[in-house]
């Protein structure tokens, strides 16, 4: 993303709305920004929380697109999933070749949430649920056409979502999903006890996705391929995406988004 260029008050629960890319909400000649963000306090967070939305090229906020949520890994923002991953330029790309049209939104879901309820009443999951998708249907999209992405952390919360919330998923495609087999397998305070683990333990359940529209991939030198190759095997129906060459690292990640990009899209639209 390049450096934001304008600014307005948006009055209701959106909060700040910025115009980003260098764009404003309505460029010369009528054309929509393809890309804003803003923020909006959030209860379930108990914090300020930023958020993007990325439209392909040539649609805007006046157009009922679906959408596809975006969570980032541990330390990431809003920002990352294009920041880092390019995700607005590669929708572009698929959109363009064919693949039908669809929004990008990210929402920052705090620095290690592993995006599901915390000990301390914090809950990066509810906060999606009740907060950020209510804010994506008032700006015009249809959330009821709704498609989760995610990578490490965010491919974790992303399957979590899909198995535990009441949301109308159509899709979900991860990355190098961090996936932990025991509680004492966990990263540093992903859970706050064996007990919070086993509550949210995608890996141990895989009945929670029976039927989601799934893909998941992951590098076979990435730490979590052996969790994810082993949940994939459980599902039904059987995931799409693989396992190839690669690392957890965002050069992995980048190369796997065009084609879940495109795993998602006629999916929405269906």
């Amino acid at each position: 993303m390049t450096t934001i260029s304008r600014r307005a008050l948006l009055l209701g629960g959106g909060g700040t709305l910025l115009a980003g890319c260098g764009r404003s909400p309505a460029e010369p000649g009528g054309k929509p920004a393809r890309m804003v963000s803003g923020s909006f306090h959030t209860r379930w967070m108990r914090t300020q929380t930023g958020w993007t939305i990325a439209y392909p090229d040539g649609h805007g906020a006046g157009d009922k697109l679906p959408v596809v949520v975006s969570l980032h890994g541990r330390g990431g923002t809003h920002r990352t999933s294009f920041s880092s991953l390019g995700l607005d330029t590669y929708l572009d790309q698929v959109v363009k070749a064919g693949t039908p049209a669809f929004a990008i939104a990210s929402v920052d879901g705090g620095d290690h949430s592993y995006w599901h309820r915390r000990t301390d009443g914090t809950d990066a999951s509810a906060m999606v649920r009740d907060e950020f998708l209510p804010l994506l249907a008032e700006r015009g999209l249809d959330t009821e056409r709704l498609g989760l992405f995610g990578w490490s952390m965010g491919g974790y919360g992303a399957l979590l979502m899909a198995g535990k919330q009441k949301l109308p998923v159509k899709a979900v495609a991860v990355s190098s999903p961090a996936l932990f087999t025991s509680p004492g397998a966990t990263a540093a305070g992903a859970f706050d006890s064996p007990a919070d683990f086993d509550a949210n333990n995608v890996h141990g359940h895989p009945e929670w996705l029976r039927g989601v529209r799934l893909l998941m991939d992951c590098g076979l030198q990435d730490p979590f391929y052996a969790a994810t190759k082993n949940l994939a095997g459980r599902l039904s129906p059987k995931p799409a995406g693989g396992f190839t060459e690669g690392a957890h690292n965002k050069d992995y990640w980048r190369r796997m988004v065009p084609a879940q990009l495109r795993f998602l899209g006629p999916i929405l639209r269906a």
